[in-house]
């Protein structure tokens, strides 16, 4: 009963997939696991929804099967791609770059100022679910279909145990199916043979919180699932297929070269020539050929193939033998091909260097530090693991019994494997002090004005800043007690060799063992 009691409390708390806790007065912190508030499902429209609505009608017409069957064509194709080396290449690019380690040598970031909790996320991250190793092959099928599963062995104990990956041919997000509760979801596990998804072998439908499901929402149109990172270039590679084919097909075909034999026939009648003409190709040309029934060579003259020769009689002024060379056809539609790969290129969004071609790789480490619209696209994909893992994360800590505002008590990152952010951060508020240094410096404005025209402070942050500062100046000149009069303000309450008091006519020397005050102080001290 405990343990029913449990998965019903974990299924109510991911019955919206938002989970909110009041961190402190007013304050709220939101872990959107499923980003239901930046994508309103009820106002987009799924275009296979549309399809399988006007075929409805339709006799013999089942929506399930109709739908699978366009989900598993859109797969084949992703496989075929994924065999062509360009392609294959881009995938890979894409997972190494989404799951580089970082300065520290950690594939993700947790950050949180409860101990206990990032202990318990580091062995979930890296003990449990071997991030450094298996987030590779979740980004590549992730980028490849647009969508990968992950179902988590739930412990009421010890939270998750373990993780499988389901096969995306296999699994179906069902959404709406609860009335009253619009952004329910669940999970169902095509049944059939399932020796290669083996957390459904004895279960079809999972809740929420038991799978992962990991999406790429770049167009509405493929809701509720993702879009690949391939589809963009699906009908150029199928292009660039055919267009390879035919020239393959050209040169096979029409490039070899062959040669033509004249040969002068001279008064041989007509009716000769036949005869003559074969009894010359056969002297110059024997194949042996093994005979079928006998299992012997046969001597005899094969038919002509894409390398035989021409021979042709001659006579009168075209008179004596010649032999001349007749050139294979040149394949002129490289340009053509060129024009596809290109196009390719740009769906795919890597550039052609890092494939391999012609142009040459800068000094960067990574492709994101490379390009702009790369790194943009590698940030996308880092959000959308990090918000599936928080949803990992989250389960695992309310396992654990963790509650309120410290289940969301903390922050993943993945590296981002781009300096182009940080640089430009660095340039902007390095340009912002210049200016504020200079306004103030100059006695044009003031601080208070460059506060909050320059940096954007409030009233309630101008303040702040100001008793920080003076706090970072307090502990400055503590330190600097400590450095040179050897005197911790702090503990003994005094200061020792400043001007004010060297005025007072104390020199920090009083209470050595010569000199100083008399027993009690001095008389009206």
């Amino acid at each position: 009963m405990a343990e029913r009691d449990f998965f019903s409390r974990l299924k109510r708390l991911f019955s919206t997939n938002v989970i909110v806790r009041n961190i402190g007065g007013r304050k709220l912190k939101i872990a959107d696991t499923e980003k239901v508030q930046s994508v309103a499902r009820r106002h987009l429209v799924d275009r296979y929804n549309r399809l399988y609505n006007n075929m409805s009608g339709m006799s013999g017409y089942n929506q399930a099967l109709y739908q699978k069957t366009m989900r598993l064509g859109l797969f084949q194709d992703y496989e075929a791609m994924d065999t062509d080396p360009i392609v294959s290449s881009a995938l890979d690019i894409y997972a190494d770059e989404s799951t580089l380690k970082g300065e520290y040598g950690k594939v993700i970031k947790v950050s949180t100022d409860n101990d206990n909790i990032h202990d318990i996320l580091h062995n979930l991250f890296y003990d449990i679910l071997n991030i450094e190793f298996n987030l590779y092959p979740w980004t590549r099928n992730l980028v490849k279909y647009g969508d990968f599963f992950l179902y988590l062995d739930i412990s009421e104990k010890f939270g998750i145990t373990n993780v499988e990956p389901l096969s995306t041919y296999d699994v179906t997000r069902l959404e709406g199916e609860d009335p009253e509760n619009p952004y329910y979801v669940k999970y169902m596990l095509e049944s059939g043979d399932q020796r290669h998804t083996a957390a459904g072998a004895s279960k079809l439908e999972f809740e929420s919180y038991e799978l992962a499901h990991f999406r790429l929402l770049s167009d509405s149109n493929f809701l509720p699932y993702g879009r690949s990172m391939l589809e963009g270039g699906r009908k150029i590679w199928k292009q660039l297929s055919l267009m390879e084919d035919a020239m393959l097909i050209h040169r096979i075909m029409r490039a070899p070269e062959k040669r033509v034999f004249k040969i002068d026939i001279g008064n041989i009648p007509p009716a000769e020539v036949d005869n003559f003409m074969q009894k010359i190709i056969n002297k110059m040309k024997k194949a042996p050929v093994i005979d079928e029934g006998t299992g012997q060579y046969n001597l005899k003259y094969n038919i002509q193939n894409l390398t035989e020769d021409f021979f042709m009689p001659v006579r009168g002024g075209d008179s004596g033998t010649s032999i001349d060379n007749i050139g294979g056809l040149e394949y002129t539609a490289t340009d053509d091909i060129e024009y596809l790969k290109n196009k390719l290129l740009a769906a795919l969004r890597v550039p052609k260097a890092f494939l391999g071609y012609e142009e040459a790789v800068g000094s960067k480490a990574t492709l994101a530090a490379e390009d702009v619209r790369f790194a943009r696209s590698i940030e996308r994909i880092q959000r959308i693991l990090v918000s599936e893992l928080t949803k990992i994360a989250i389960v695992h800590l309310y396992a654990q019994g963790f509650r309120d505002q410290e289940l969301v008590n903390f922050e993943l990152e993945l590296t981002n494997p781009s300096t182009i952010y940080e640089a430009e951060k660095i340039e902007l508020w390095s340009s912002k002090s210049t200016l504020a240094r200079d306004v103030i410096g100059e006695g044009l404005l003031s601080s208070d004005w460059a506060y909050k025209n320059i940096y954007g402070f409030t009233d309630d942050q101008i303040k702040d800043q100001k008793e920080q500062i003076v706090k970072d100046y307090q502990e400055k000149f503590r330190r600097g007690q400590i450095e040179n009069e050897g005197n911790d303000p702090a503990e003994s309450g005094e200061a020792k060799g400043t001007p004010s008091d060297m005025a007072m006519g104390r020199t920090g020397h009083e209470l050595e063992d010569e000199g100083g005050s008399p027993p009690g102080g001095w008389n009206g001290a």
